[in-house]
């Protein structure tokens, strides 16, 4: 076995430098969008920027063909690429050089009301808790890395939507 241990592709620092002065310069709120098209049964594709679309599908428990992760499985996926986004910019604004990050995150949901088609009485409906673990090194020592890992659960856009009550507008047109 070999003791070579390889670095993650690191963030270029420059670039993050010029990112977060543009940011602190010019501070404004974005908008993102994403357009979702219902090819049938469960199945769904869904355009973001002039990217090719990802899909979503339920699981044969839930009446879907199995082609792709559910919304809820997405919304774990989200959560963990979010935190792999920040823990790789904090790694490269602090100098730390990461040779592993693998985050593995479980969600507690309610499914009993089948999307509302089988209501009994509304439960707590969504995601009741979330549970994420973080398998991170590098050339920092463990206390450095997991406050690297609660300062980006704590500035984590997708960690903050999860923790956070906020409007939401659903609307036919």
């Amino acid at each position: 076995m070999s003791d070579v241990v390889t670095s993650l592709t690191p963030i270029p620092v420059d670039g993050l430098k010029e990112l977060g002065e543009k940011n602190r310069d010019n501070p404004a709120d974005k908008t993102l969008t994403v357009k979702t098209v219902c090819e049938g049964k469960f199945r769904s594709l869904n355009f973001a920027r002039d990217l090719s679309p990802f899909v979503i599908d339920e699981p044969p428990g839930l009446l879907g063909d199995n082609t792709a992760p559910n919304p809820s499985e997405i919304v774990l996926g989200a959560f963990g690429s979010c935190l792999a986004v920040g823990l790789q910019a904090n790694a490269a604004a602090r100098g730390i050089s990461l040779t592993k990050l693998e985050i593995t995150l479980e969600g507690d949901i309610n499914i009993t009301s089948t999307w509302g088609t089988g209501e009994l009485a509304k439960p707590q409906i969504g995601f009741t808790d979330v549970r994420v673990k973080v398998d991170i090194d590098g050339n920092a020592s463990k206390e450095e890395l997991a406050e690297m890992v609660a300062h980006a659960n704590d500035w984590s856009p997708v960690s903050a939507t999860l923790r956070n009550p906020m409007p939401v507008a659903v609307e036919m047109v």
